[in-house]
């Protein structure tokens, strides 16, 4: 039966004892097993499934940071048990992990808020009828036409400009002699 209740506790887990009994090259893999294995032991999950134990993405990423042949020797964790799931993060985030998820909710933020300005606007869309739609869509292609010859111009301005006269330049009309 599920419990429903929240448990949250903190740990400091030593991982030193587990990662050396692997070779150097599985050490990290070893840490992360071992964190998985305390807290399914100490927040009593049941038949201590490995695969209830979910790492906070950011805090995986930490224990990675340093290669895999290198992990750090201690993690202070907070634990936290929804109903069988029991998930783990830092106690304390540290500033580079802070700056990452405010920039993450930033950008996903500003991700949403194109789709709600579509949603919009085909709503809006809906309640024209056909001959709006066709002056809109006719309306668009001569902004978008106009735009265009704007930009034509700029371009031949800038090649016009590039081109150096022959005539006032010094070395070309030494080299045509």
């Amino acid at each position: 039966m599920a419990d429903t209740k929240s448990l949250e506790r903190e740990y400091v887990i030593n991982l030193r004892r587990e990662w050396l009994r692997v070779p150097y090259y599985e050490r990290t893999g070893r840490a992360v097993k071992a964190i998985k294995k305390f807290i399914a032991r100490h927040m009593k999950i049941s038949d201590r499934d490995l695969n209830k134990v979910k790492l906070d993405v950011y805090f995986n990423n930490q224990i990675w940071m340093r290669g895999k042949t290198n992990p750090p020797a201690k993690v202070k964790v907070k634990a936290t048990k929804i109903g069988d799931i029991v998930k783990v993060t830092f106690v304390q985030e540290p500033a580079n992990i802070k700056f990452l998820r405010t920039k993450n909710e930033k950008y996903h933020k500003a991700a949403e808020r194109p789709v709600e300005q579509k949603v919009e606007k085909q709503e809006e869309k809906k309640e024209q009828t056909p001959q709006e739609k066709v002056a809109e869509k006719e309306k668009e292609k001569s902004v978008a036409q106009e735009r265009a010859k704007e930009i034509k111009q700029e371009v031949k301005a800038e090649k016009h400009l590039t081109k150096v006269d022959k005539a006032s330049h010094p070395q070309r009309m030494a080299l045509q002699k």
